[in-house]
C-alpha cells in the first residue's frame, strides 16, 4: 500500500522536477501578458475518462503562484463524461499559463491510467479477482500511478523491491530452486510476505510445499488456471492466495478472473497508458 508521507514528497518532487523542466530560467510567453491581469480558466474533458490526479494538479499551482485558485467540480475516481468541466482556475493571468502544460500532463497521463485499471476493475466485476498493478511504471512516477490505479480502483501490488518478496525465474535460478529460495526469503525477511513465480503445477506444488503466501502463476492458460485452483485447496496448508499475470487482456480477462484466481495482475495498467484528452480554455483575462 502507499505509504501517505511517501506519496506527499512523490508529488512535490514530480512537481518540482516537472516545472524545472519545462520553465526553467522563466516563462519567456506568458511575459506578454500585462504583469496585473487576470484570468478565468476552466479544464474540460474531451473524452470520457476515470479522473486522477488532482495532488499533482493543485501542486503545480501552489510551486507556481499560490494565488491561483482551483476550483474542482469532480473528484478523483469520478467517471467523467465528454465535455464536462473538471475544475475552474482562477487568478494572475501569467501564473495559469506558465502552470498549464505541467498541470495537464499529469491530469492527462493519471486520468489514463486510473481510465485503462477501471476498464480491468468493470470487467472482473461480479468475480472475487482483485485487478493489481506492477512496478512497470514510468521512471520516477511510481507512486503517481499507483495512486491512479486505486482511483481506477485496482489494488497495488508491492511498491518497489523493498516492501515485499517476489521470487521469479532469476531468482530461483540463482537461489538454487524455489523452495530454497522460500526458506532463504523466510529467514531473512520474516515479517514481509513472500510470493513466487511458478510456471508449471509441478512448480505450484513445490511452492505450496515450501509454505509460500502467494504464487504468480505465469502465462497459464485458462485450463492451467483452474486446475491450479484446485491443485491450491487440496495442497495448500493453508491455501497460497493465486495471481494470474502475462499477456492478459481485456477480451481474456473475464475468463482468467472465472478460473478462481484471487488476484490479476497486469504491467499494461501503468506502461501503455494513452494520455486522456483534456484542454484548458480561458473564459476571459482582465
Amino acid at each position: 500500500m502507499v505509504n501517505l508521507e511517501h506519496m506527499t514528497a512523490a508529488v512535490v518532487g514530480n512537481v518540482s522536477a516537472a516545472l524545472a523542466e519545462d520553465v526553467g530560467s522563466g516563462d519567456i510567453t506568458a511575459r506578454l501578458i500585462p504583469e496585473l491581469a487576470s484570468a478565468e480558466a476552466a479544464v474540460i474533458a474531451r473524452e470520457p475518462m476515470t479522473l486522477a490526479g488532482q495532488p499533482w494538479f493543485d501542486e503545480v499551482y501552489r510551486q507556481v503562484d499560490d494565488a491561483v485558485q482551483i476550483d474542482w467540480l469532480a473528484n478523483d475516481g469520478d467517471h467523467i463524461v465528454e465535455d464536462a468541466e473538471i475544475c475552474v482556475i482562477s487568478g494572475p493571468a501569467r501564473s495559469i499559463l506558465t502552470g498549464e502544460r505541467t498541470a495537464l500532463n499529469f491530469l492527462q497521463l493519471l486520468s489514463a491510467t486510473a481510465t485503462v485499471t477501471s476498464r480491468y476493475a468493470s470487467a472482473v466485476s461480479g468475480t472475487k479477482a482483485k485487478i493489481l498493478d506492477t512496478r512497470k511504471t514510468i521512471p520516477g512516477l511510481r507512486q503517481a500511478q499507483k495512486y491512479a490505479v486505486r482511483c481506477g480502483g485496482g489494488n497495488n501490488h508491492r511498491i518497489g523491491l523493498y516492501d515485499a518478496v517476489l521470487i521469479k525465474e532469476n531468482h530461483i535460478i540463482s537461489a538454487g530452486g524455489i523452495a530454497a529460495a522460500i526458506a532463504a526469503a523466510r529467514d531473512m525477511h520474516s515479517e514481509l510476505p513472500v510470493e513466487t513465480e511458478v510456471e508449471s503445477i509441478a512448480e505450484l506444488r513445490e511452492a505450496l510445499a515450501a509454505g509460500v503466501d502467494r504464487v504468480m502463476l505465469d502465462n497459464f492458460d485458462v485450463a492451467d488456471l483452474q486446475r491450479a485452483v484446485e491443485v491450491n485447496q487440496k495442497e495448500g496448508n493453508p491455501p497460497a492466495d493465486l495471481e494470474a499475470s502475462g499477456g492478459i487482456t481485456l477480451d481474456t480477462i473475464f475468463a482468467i478472473a472465472e478460473t478462481g484466481v484471487d488476484y490479476i495482475s497486469i504491467g499494461a495498467l501503468t506502461k501503455d497508458v494513452e494520455a486522456a484528452d483534456l484542454s484548458m480554455r480561458f473564459r476571459y483575462t482582465s
